[in-house]
């Protein structure tokens, strides 16, 4: 007999009608948070009580740099960043590396950063044309709508390749380049199986980003698909705030008095510092998106937890580069730039390098120009392109705070260098208020300001200004590696993060026994002389709710049929925190749950899999079931082939 709380799920690929246990009857449908015996004890979970790893190893694979740290589980306290890189840029620090990646023209694996960079940049127009150079082309996957294994990027000559090669080219250069260092101290070749890898990713990114990076890391030998758990994806934020908790005094900056923590013990904790219950907000300023993450410390352990869920978007640094392209697209022509970035992209490459250390320059009170040089091949292009100089251009163009000075520069005025700023800067200050504006975010003692774009002083000034002294700002010494370091440190301690909010509502779709006055008559299908209703909604985590680590939610599945191989089930999303059908607007198909239930052949009348989501981790994760048998079903989830 169904009881009026039963459901059934509704599967379109299979013809299954996989219907529930009564088992699952007893329960609400809806999800309850589970009692504390389906809590995983911190001591199961907590691997570095057992760490099979010798060393933790993090990259942080960014849109403009990127670069790896690691540490010796047996000496968790020292974090080592990787080895200085050949090549520098003026003014940039090189502790990362430009993520740069050049293929040959047969698109086989040649160099990534510097080296790339510098070997493009040499060769002969000509032959640059036919090799295939990439740069911040991380935010593809944050800005592709349908990203799949398949999704293709465009090198500068305009040639395509497959994102998931680029990926893993990159992440096996850092592999090896990781190895061989850590072999030359081991003084023997140093096993990739005692590696425990970290890949550093924006929270706000979706989980089809997330799995792709993982997908990548398969793909370039970092771990195997027998063993998953070798590899953690971290978001960059919570790395960012598990480094920030242990900061010392003398390893930052308080805006507030502008300056380094100096005349206190220098041994001290984030103060004068982080006690129990203290909220803050890390604001993590990269190339490619802001991401912003709202923490509470518990003491003693200083475990965090998540306070309102991760926030942010595609507001870089490199939001400053596109402005400037805009500006020179006004004074030369868009058609002009258009062709100059196809026919001479090393001498493009080297125009933005140009600008990237004067737009380091950038300062709020600052009076003398900025002078950035242009390519010759620029002025010599643009003569034959337009038959008068660039010279005659700059007059021309109704833009008079950008004028031509006669050693071959681009002069820029201060205020024309602080316009190009603003977009990216009052998007940041928008999203900053939103959140300081929400119920949950009252009491902020900190704000840590990190990542690479946090070292602006315009960024930093329109911070403070915002914040009007309600939060005391920290901008970490080394903020360029910040997210590198709390990476290893998440590596080595997974656990640390005891509660996140789930950033989206995830659900399937089932029959529910129609109620009359309730349900919506359209809905309405009769199966077996029972009425029901289809397209109902059923919750497994709503979007912003509190969800602890290795916390489960339980569902029941039944095969259709005896010989059913495998379930499959839809699983739906929506931004909204509470959703009715799957119909409903914002509710899109994300994934699918996969139950591979061959082999678990059993005399039951019907079989009932219980399936098991995670979803209190960076990653969603799924195991399974057979009840009858107890033999455990494989199960995944994926958000990649829809």
């Amino acid at each position: 007999m169904m009881t009026e709380k039963e459901l059934v799920i509704e599967d379109i690929i299979t013809d299954a009608m996989a219907t529930p246990s009564p088992a699952k009857s007893m329960g609400d449908p809806g999800i309850t948070p589970l009692s504390p015996t389906h809590i995983l004890n911190d001591s199961e979970e907590n691997e570095t009580t057992r760490h099979p790893y010798v060393v933790v190893v993090a990259i942080d694979f960014g849109t403009t740099s990127s670069g790896y740290a690691y540490a010796f589980t047996k000496e968790p306290e020292c974090i080592h960043t990787m080895r200085r890189w050949e090549g520098g840029d003026p003014g940039v620090s090189n502790q990362k590396t430009p993520t740069t990646i050049l293929l040959t023209p047969d698109k086989k694996f040649h160099s990534f950063g510097y080296a790339a960079r510098d070997f493009y940049h040499d060769l002969d127009p000509t032959e640059s044309k036919q090799w295939l150079y990439l740069e911040k082309f991380k935010m593809n996957l944050h800005t592709t709508a349908n990203l799949s294994i398949d999704t293709d990027l465009h090198a500068a000559n305009g040639k395509k390749v497959k994102a998931l090669d680029i990926f893993a080219y990159a992440l096996a250069f850092f592999k090896e380049q990781a190895l061989k260092e850590l072999s030359d101290q081991a003084g023997s070749d140093f096993d990739n199986a005692d590696v425990r890898w970290v890949i550093t990713v924006p929270a706000i990114w979706k989980m089809p980003a997330k799995q792709f990076m993982r997908e990548a890391s398969y793909k370039a030998g970092l771990v195997s698909l027998d063993n998953p758990d070798q590899l953690i994806i971290a978001l960059e934020p919570e790395a960012a705030s598990i480094y920030c908790r242990k900061l010392r005094l003398h390893q930052m900056v308080d805006l507030g008095n502008k300056t380094a923590f100096n005349g206190y013990s220098p041994t001290e904790n984030v103060g004068m510092g982080m006690t129990q219950g203290d909220r803050y907000v890390v604001v993590d300023c990269g190339g490619g998106t802001v991401d912003l993450t709202v923490h509470q410390i518990r003491m003693p352990e200083g475990h965090l937890k998540e306070l309102y869920k991760a926030s942010g978007g595609p507001y870089g640094s490199l939001g400053i580069d596109y402005e400037f392209e805009k500006l020179l697209c006004k004074i030369f022509g868009q058609d002009f730039i258009d062709q100059f970035k196809i026919k001479r992209p090393a001498a493009w490459v080297d125009l933005m390098i140009a600008f990237e250390s004067r737009k380091r320059a950038a300062t709020p009170d600052r009076s003398n120009p900025l002078n950035i040089n242009l390519p010759f091949s620029f002025i010599d292009y643009y003569k034959k392109f337009r038959g008068h100089s660039v010279e005659h251009a700059l007059r021309k163009s109704n833009v008079d705070f950008v004028k031509w000075s006669s050693q071959g520069m681009l002069r820029m005025n201060p205020d024309a260098m602080n316009a190009l700023f603003k977009p990216t800067i009052d998007h940041i200050i928008q999203h900053l208020t939103e959140l300081f504006d929400k119920p949950e975010v009252t009491d902020i003692k900190f704000l840590f300001l990190v990542g690479g774009f946090a070292e602006s002083p315009l960024l930093q000034q329109a911070v403070q200004k915002m914040l009007q002294g309600r939060s005391r700002i920290i901008i970490p010494h080394d903020v360029g590696l910040t997210i590198l370091k709390g990476a290893v440190l998440f590596g080595l301690d997974p656990s640390v993060i005891k509660v996140r909010r789930s950033p989206l509502t995830y659900g399937v779709g089932v029959l529910n026994r129609f109620v009359e006055g309730k349900h919506p008559p359209e809905k309405m299908i009769v199966k077996d002389s029972t009425r029901w209703c289809t397209d109902v909604f059923d919750t497994f985590i709503s979007a912003d709710q509190s969800v602890a680590l290795g916390e489960t939610v339980k569902r029941s599945y039944t095969p259709a049929k005896p010989s059913q191989q495998v379930i499959v089930i839809h699983v739906y999303c929506s931004e909204k925190e509470s959703v009715s059908f799957i119909t409903d607007p914002g509710v899109r198909k994300c994934g699918t749950l996969k139950l591979d239930v061959s082999g678990t052949e059993s005399p039951a009348a019907r079989r009932e899999i219980q399936t098991l989501m995670q979803f209190g981790d960076t990653e969603i994760r799924a195991m399974a079931v057979d009840v009858a048998t107890s033999r455990s079903v494989k199960a995944s989830i994926d958000f990649l082939s829809q």
